[in-house]
């Protein structure tokens, strides 16, 4: 097994603001290897594009409290001066934003945008040079003629190529890492297919680390091998992504997973959404912050739930799947009551 070239270690970002200090992301720690892609899944607000931007630098640090340790390629980010961030973004990492619209500035040209970042990261290249690159870049990331569309502007493409020109830029100094936040949002369903084969294919042309941040379990299930699940700024599950999408052992996981739809299952069955709203990051609940809207709190003496913060520790299952719940038996409780209720069609087959 190779080291891993993205080293998370207990990292914590925090905001100070007019209402309080909001507590963005704590304690947080995950590993990507070259190669394989990451999932980091959970609702809005959980803390999965501000862990990402901290990867990349990004926050404002005249504001933004962040400790901890950010390690890419075994160079430590967290304290890094702006000068070699900059040196780092693009090159090492990259990042596709889920607004391709609002990323690519609108008043200059798709091709001289892909040939500026490729300028910054190789100063001695002429321009024709960079130009050539770009137009290479467009045409591997699938968008057609691309000797006359480099000279477009971002509103003359469709979502669906903005996206892959964000691809395409992300793509142009063969980073190491590459971070996808929400790549296929607002996409309609065929394009959406098309981006996560085009990121596939790149990853394995490249042999890229990729973490794709996204809501979205099918898309998870589709490219992840390892799978991260926050909750409240937290980790609350993570694991091999088919063990954590079969044998999930956090109620919250189970939760997501119950509330997308199943094409093979009965029509005129409901979803089951997870009650009430993501807690406030300004004043998070005691214990396990998921526990106000947990189903399963009477099933754990003491108070455990309300009072302490479970651990992120092994299952029962082991195999790197790590959880963080105070059940006892998390995969029995699953088996028995969630997974009948979710996926009847999986016992039945069984």
């Amino acid at each position: 097994m190779s080291d891993p070239f993205l080293v998370v270690e207990d990292l914590t970002v925090k905001f100070p603001t007019e209402d309080g200090l909001v507590n963005a992301v704590t304690d947080l720690s995950y590993t990507v290897e070259q190669g394989k892609t990451l999932g980091i899944v959970g609702e809005s607000g959980s803390g999965k594009s501000v862990s990402s931007m901290a990867v990349l630098g990004l926050h404002d640090m005249r504001t933004a409290r962040i400790t901890g340790s950010i390690k890419v390629g075994g160079q430590e980010v967290v304290g890094l001066g702006e000068s070699k961030l900059r040196k780092l973004r693009g090159k090492e990492v990259a990042m596709i934003f889920q607004d391709a619209l609002a990323a690519l500035h609108p008043f200059y040209k798709v091709g001289s945008q892909l040939a500026e970042a490729y300028l910054v990261h190789h100063p001695k290249a002429s321009k024709r040079e960079a130009r050539r690159k770009a137009i290479e870049m467009l045409d591997r990331v699938g968008i057609p003629q691309p000797d006359r569309r480099v000279d477009d502007f971002p509103h003359q493409f469709s979502g669906g190529m903005r996206q892959r020109a964000m691809i395409a830029m992300g793509l142009i100094n063969d980073p190491k890492l590459l971070i996808a936040d929400e790549p296929t949002t607002a996409l309609d369903v065929t394009v959406q297919a098309q981006i996560l084969d085009l990121l596939q294919d790149l990853q394995r042309e490249f042999n890229s680390a990729v973490i794709i941040i996204t809501h979205d379990l099918g898309v998870i299930a589709e490219m992840a091998d390892d799978i991260l699940v926050m909750y409240g700024g937290r980790g609350v599950e993570k694991g091999p992504a088919k063990e954590v999408l079969t044998r999930p052992q956090m109620p919250y996981t189970w939760g997501l997973l119950s509330s997308v739809p199943d094409v093979h299952g009965d029509t005129a069955s409901k979803l089951v959404p997870i009650p009430g709203n993501p807690p406030s990051l300004l004043d998070p609940p005691s214990g396990c912050a998921f526990h106000p809207r947990c189903a399963h709190v009477d099933k754990v003496a003491g108070n455990k739930c309300v009072t302490e913060l479970p651990p992120l520790t092994a299952g029962p299952t082991g195999a790197g799947h790590l959880n963080r719940c105070h059940l006892a038996d998390p995969v029995g409780v699953f088996e028995t009551e969630v997974l009948p209720v979710i996926a009847p069609e999986l016992l039945e087959e069984s």
